[in-house]
């Protein structure tokens, strides 16, 4: 019943009262989703609507507060807590880094904690990745008992990347991060940074990169950023990998006419077969539908 003090996991506090209306205007979640209750996978882009920060939004009960956690990458909450502030302006908001004082524990197939040791919310990615909660750093070690590793395996066994790991930052589109497909991106809300490039790329179904999980040949998964190939043809590069499992960066339409032309697929000179999860609505490689 494994349970884990995700470690580089850092966070982010916005509060006040124009908290809501101050993040609504910037990230690619809608914060009409979001309560002590519910949280929402979301990114701050930039205008050319690539992620510089994905993050987990938590909500805070409004009886306290109603203040806004930024799960994010640790190393990189300083720099969005920075980032947010370039944004201010007039707003009634703070934004406070808050990652010595606050951690993030993540669980599956275990007994949630109770509300009171923090906000504890099921992971809005995907049903399958369990739960995830935001706690006191003393309290870390109470409900995290097992390697952080463990973690990363179940959440790519099930094909859920993560920026910072399976993707750089400012270098690719929500939807080559499949954020089209785990909730991180609302396109019935309203305006916010990158939003046209997004939507543009919505309506078009111009998304012709994008992270697939895939199953390694000897049980074995290559370095993270290796060449993906089939035959002489680059197809992209790889993410993250455990137990014979991993996650690929890929172009779908190459990926597709290496499959027809009957080639197979190497991730860091390792074969491997693409899998499509259950979750995954868009046309994928191996499917008749997807055109070359």
């Amino acid at each position: 019943m494994p349970s884990v003090h995700l470690a580089d996991r850092g966070v982010v506090r916005v509060s006040g009262e124009d908290a809501k209306s101050f993040l609504d205007n910037l990230i690619t979640c809608d914060l009409d989703r979001v309560s002590a209750h519910t949280a929402r996978l979301g990114a701050l882009l930039t205008p050319q609507g690539k992620i510089l920060f994905d993050f987990i939004v938590f909500q805070a009960p409004q009886e306290i507060g109603g203040a806004y956690y930024l799960d994010v990458l640790k190393v990189f909450a300083p720099d969005l807590a920075k980032r947010l502030g370039f944004y201010k302006l007039r707003a009634k908001v703070a934004v406070e880094d808050l990652s010595e004082s606050l951690a993030i524990v993540a669980g599956w197939d275990a007994a949630r904690p109770d509300d009171e040791a923090g906000l504890v919310v099921e992971d809005p990615r995907l049903p399958a990745l369990g739960w995830r909660a935001l706690v006191a750093a003393q309290d870390a070690a109470e409900f995290g008992k097992d390697p952080a590793e463990a973690y990363h395996a179940h959440r790519i066994a099930l094909g859920v990347p993560e920026g910072g790991r399976d993707f750089l930052f400012g270098d690719a589109f929500p939807h080559e991060a499949l954020m089209d497909q785990l909730k991180g991106v609302d396109f019935d809300k309203g305006c916010y940074v990158g939003q046209e490039v997004v939507s543009r790329m919505q309506h078009r179904g111009t998304a012709r990169t994008r992270i697939v999980p895939a199953l390694y040949e000897g049980g074995f998964a290559a370095d993270v950023g290796v060449e993906v190939t089939a035959g002489e043809k680059a197809l992209g590069t790889t993410g993250t990998g455990a137990q014979g499992r991993g996650l690929l960066m890929i172009r779908l339409d190459r990926a597709a006419d290496a499959l027809r032309a009957g080639e197979v697929i190497r991730a860091g000179g390792i074969p491997v077969r693409l899998e499509k999860p259950s979750w995954i609505g868009f046309p994928f490689p191996g499917e008749a539908e997807l055109p070359s």
